[in-house]
């Protein structure tokens, strides 16, 4: 059987904003495609319907972002100093928390009709961790999930020891996902001193670099992610 073929396109650097409208877009047009495919006599199958999966790569300059659960005390800086210090914020429509995005961290946006894989979220999520897992594996690193809170984490079961390697939240719509996860790799880990990373107190975020010890090429960790993504979704990156 044909893998199920998934457009991946690289953003490069770009402004959180501008990534947010590009993934709206690509949403609704599914949205709009199945919508179409229902109303069909007879109404076609998720098969049936010509809806596209994407998988979007980029870089964000500095910017945090508020998920729908999240709360507006986790930002430790106000409006000023925000502006001072080159940092965008925008409350988003994702799940999850506060979170940060910058250079040197790579941030994965699939948009894919779950109804063409499988109707269960939090099977999607779990996904999306294994194939973090898979990917820092090639680094020497062991990525696991800790329960009642998202991402992949380093040590998450010894108290004191548990940080957050990437950092993972979705939205959903009609089955079409967007958002997704957001890995760091040599990201400036400063930044996250001025938030309480995912509203979860007293718990470190860290990075491959920092993990390691040395300079990732970040490349070759896209690679390595698309790599994953095809095997753990079982499709094709075109």
């Amino acid at each position: 059987m044909d893998k199920q073929p998934v457009i991946c396109k690289d953003l490069g650097v770009i402004d959180y904003q501008s990534a947010w409208d590009y993934q709206e877009n690509l949403l609704q047009e599914n949205v709009s495609i199945k919508t179409v495919a229902r109303k069909a006599t007879p109404p076609l199958t998720p098969g049936e319907t010509d809806t596209k999966h994407y998988f979007l790569f980029c870089e964000h300059t500095p910017v945090y972002t508020l998920g729908k659960s999240g709360l507006m005390e986790h930002v430790l800086l106000s409006d000023e100093q925000l502006k001072q210090q080159g940092i965008e914020f925008y409350k988003t429509n994702r799940g999850g928390d506060i979170t940060f995005h910058g250079l040197q961290q790579i941030v994965g946006y699939p948009i894919l009709d779950l109804e063409k894989f499988y109707t269960d979220i939090g099977k999607y999520l779990r996904n999306l961790d294994e194939v973090i897992i898979r990917t820092i594996a090639e680094y020497g690193l062991v990525g696991d999930r800790s329960e009642g809170e998202t991402g992949v984490w380093l040590d998450p079961h010894i108290p004191g020891k548990e940080r957050k390697i990437c950092a993972i939240g979705v939205r959903c719509s009609r089955w079409i996902t967007m958002h997704g996860f957001a890995l760091n790799v040599n990201t400036d880990l400063n930044y996250f001193n001025h938030i309480i990373p995912c509203g979860i107190q007293h718990k470190q975020v860290t990075s491959i670099q920092k993990e390691t010890g040395r300079s990732i090429d970040y490349d070759t960790v896209k690679e390595q992610i698309k790599k994953h993504f095809e095997d753990v979704f079982g499709v094709k990156m075109v």
